[in-house]
């Protein structure tokens, strides 16, 4: 791993125009930032192709490549940006609730980031997907907290700690966490098995998501969706590759990998 990033090409690819401070307002407006230019997006497991997690494969793909990545690789990038800005930052890890009953065990298999700011300490997440948070949280339970997007609060059960969005006027559960502290190899068995295993999710289902100012966009396979934050959510599925394609590219953002089966693969998905 290089001993730092690339700062100013970081920067340039989330059009972060302001001076870089590590204070609240620059955590809060690189996260908004990363989260609009830098898609969630699964192509390289659904591609069979290897989702590598060190620093210099990460910037190339997300940053050199205007690729996006999931958990792993998006906040690797946005932590490492993040101490080259000057924030103390300790990676944390989490067992995903989103889908599943709330009394689910699952593993630890998402990355989160713990920021200490000023002596407080706040939680940021660039790489959920659907229901990214796109600014800072404050670790204090039970505070509805506002963000760019739908509200976010974080309560303590059994010792752990609970993230939660408002989804209308429901309260559903991301991820429950802990704050001890990650190395990389704490990463690498689950990274394996989402880019690898035949049962994950990343492998055998087409994912992107990118949230803009006053909506979210989803897409799952085929359904093609648009969250608006104040008003209702509109679907249509995307019948051929052409359609594919293009919501690929200009929605998400994603510049589409030269893969030989990537067509086939479009061709191929479930509506």
């Amino acid at each position: 791993m290089p001993l730092s990033i690339d700062l100013d090409a970081y920067l340039q690819r989330i059009k972060f125009g302001q001076t870089a401070r590590p204070d609240l307002s620059t955590l809060n407006a690189v996260a908004t930032a990363h989260t609009s230019a830098i898609p969630f997006e699964n192509l390289n497991p659904w591609l069979g192709i290897p989702v590598d997690l060190d620093l210099d494969s990460v910037q190339r793909k997300l940053v050199q490549d205007s690729r996006g990545g999931y958990c792993f690789e998006q906040n690797l990038l946005f932590g490492e940006a993040l101490r080259a800005i000057g924030f103390e930052v300790t990676n944390l890890a989490a067992r995903v609730l989103w889908g599943q009953p709330e009394d689910a065990i699952t593993a630890r298999s998402h990355m989160l980031l713990r920021v200490d700011l000023d002596g407080h300490p706040w939680i940021v997440d660039v790489g959920f997907g659907g229901v990214n948070l796109t600014s800072a949280l404050r670790l204090i339970p039970d505070l509805e907290q506002t963000t760019p997007h739908e509200p976010f609060r974080l309560t303590v059960s059994d010792g752990d700690w609970w993230m939660q969005a408002r989804v209308g006027e429901t309260w559903r559960t991301l991820y429950r966490f802990d704050l001890q502290r990650q190395y990389p190899l704490d990463y690498r068995a689950s990274n394996y098995f989402l880019s690898t295993h035949p049962a994950s999710m990343f492998t055998t289902n087409l994912i992107a998501s990118r949230p803009a100012t006053d909506r979210r966009w989803t897409l799952n396979n085929r359904e093609f969706a648009t969250h608006r934050i104040q008003g209702k959510t509109e679907r249509r599925t995307l019948r051929n590759t052409s359609e594919l394609r293009d919501v690929l590219e200009h929605t998400f953002l994603i510049r589409l990998p030269s893969h030989p089966d990537f067509d086939q693969r479009l061709d191929a998905l479930p509506d």
